[in-house]
């Protein structure tokens, strides 16, 4: 510890504030501590007493009500992610590439596989007493998926990948026999 004080002499004056930092000065007892702040000391006003006491827990009405309003967020999720998704694809453009590409994939996987997992993303919230309004809350999301896959199937449309005009199927139209045919003159 000698050693570093004798290096201490020609060093800067915050060098040595940093090996001995100032004690904090003790707060008065006149201004009040931040609304949420728990201090270190161990004894508090009067009232704090009342706030340490245990919570009831919540009544059966209270979790079926609150497993209601997540089973709504969850739900409604999808539908919360769609301008970002519909973005994406805008910008990606029309073309063919690696990233309009992916864009097209994510766009159908990701409703697919929502679709396909319905019950396992309400399986935590499921329960007697709320099974009428979980299956609303069911439709509202699978509704939501199939939005989203409709945007997927909006890209693909402006790609130009749907087939939705005659010369798309030309291969199953039938040959036309002419009845008259013409050839050149000698």
């Amino acid at each position: 510890m000698a050693d570093s004080k004798q290096a201490l002499v020609g060093a800067p004056s915050w060098v040595a504030q940093l090996e001995s930092p100032l004690q904090a000065k003790a707060k008065p007892s006149s201004i009040p501590e931040p609304p949420g702040f728990s201090g270190g000391s161990g004894h508090k006003k009067g009232g704090k007493d009342a706030k340490d006491k245990l919570r009831k827990p919540p009544t059966d009405e209270e979790m079926d009500t609150l497993k209601l309003k997540k089973a709504w967020e969850v739900a409604l999720a999808p539908i919360k992610a769609l301008p970002m998704t519909a973005i994406m694809m805008y910008m990606s453009g029309n073309s063919l590439q690696i990233f309009s590409i992916m864009m097209v994939f994510m766009a159908f996987k990701n409703p697919l596989m929502g679709l396909v997992n319905t019950n396992q993303a309400f399986e935590r919230f499921q329960n007697e007493s709320i099974s009428g309004q979980m299956i609303q809350v069911k439709l509202v999301y699978v509704a939501c998926q199939l939005v989203a896959l409709a945007v997927g199937v909006w890209k693909v449309n402006a790609m130009g990948l749907l087939p939705t005009t005659t010369s798309d199927w030309l291969m199953w139209e039938a040959q036309r026999n002419s009845i008259d045919f013409s050839t050149t003159a000698l």
